[in-house]
């Protein structure tokens, strides 16, 4: 499979990452990507960093940073719904400086519901004009109807993520492989766009994808729909 980039990592300021920007855009640099992405915590992760942090990403030089590695780069943030009305945790200012966001449920910013409560929480969160991808969807802690989470995103122009961590033997989300496979036959039904992130908290991690890569394999996804083949698509596809 075509795998030219990585938009789901984390720096020094998600408080518990290990790297640099600088360090995790040569790590990419390094294995051959395109394009990379950082997506720091956004201020409700305890430990994470405060919003003039991301309010600030507005004079970061995306260009000079990014030819110094050989890669493209973006600037996001993992954003954490908050409620199910699909608040986050950043407000307007801050998300205009940002070039997308990635918005996930985390047990420690709001408790696990039930299924109707995380899918509602979910498909408010799309509405948010910069969210562009949702963060571990098969998250065991929160489970969801993938049918209606799938079909409210290929309406909303929104991506699945498909989270190389959450598949890891022994992780913190044990359970997400099998959850996957439901949910990339869900996004197979609806024309579903999905996209792999590695979920780096340290730059040995970042672009990998060879779990996520098993997984779509496994469930027969189809690689047109798997975003991460084309840096120009996921592009256009942000700036949508």
């Amino acid at each position: 499979m075509k795998d030219l980039l990585d938009v789901h990592m984390h720096t020094l300021a998600s408080g518990h990452a290990y790297n640099t920007i600088r360090e995790m855009i040569a790590a990419g640099s390094k294995k051959g990507l395109a394009l990379v992405g950082i997506a720091d915590h956004a201020p409700a992760m305890p430990g994470s960093t405060h919003r003039f942090y991301f309010e600030n990403l507005r004079i970061f030089d995306r260009e000079v940073y990014g030819k110094e590695a050989g890669v493209e780069l973006l600037m996001g943030v993992e954003l954490n719904i908050l409620n199910t009305t699909g608040k986050v945790d950043l407000e307007e200012k801050a998300l205009h400086s940002v070039d997308y966001a990635i918005a996930s449920l985390h047990d420690p910013c709001i408790n696990p519901g039930t299924e109707l409560d995380n899918t509602t929480a979910i498909m408010s969160a799309m509405w948010v004009p910069q969210v562009k991808i949702i963060g571990h969807p098969d998250n065991p802690r929160f489970p969801v109807d993938f049918d209606k989470i799938a079909k409210a995103a290929k309406e909303r122009h929104v991506l699945l993520e498909c989270n190389n961590s959450s598949y890891r033997p022994g992780g913190s989300r044990s359970g997400s492989r099998d959850l996957a496979k439901k949910m990339l036959q869900a996004c197979k039904k609806y024309g579903t766009h999905v996209i792999m992130g590695s979920d780096a908290h340290i730059d040995l991690d970042v672009g990998n994808h060879a779990l996520s890569e098993e997984v779509i394999r496994e469930a027969d996804f189809p690689e047109e729909l798997v975003i991460n083949s084309s840096p120009e698509k996921f592009k256009e596809w942000i700036r949508a």
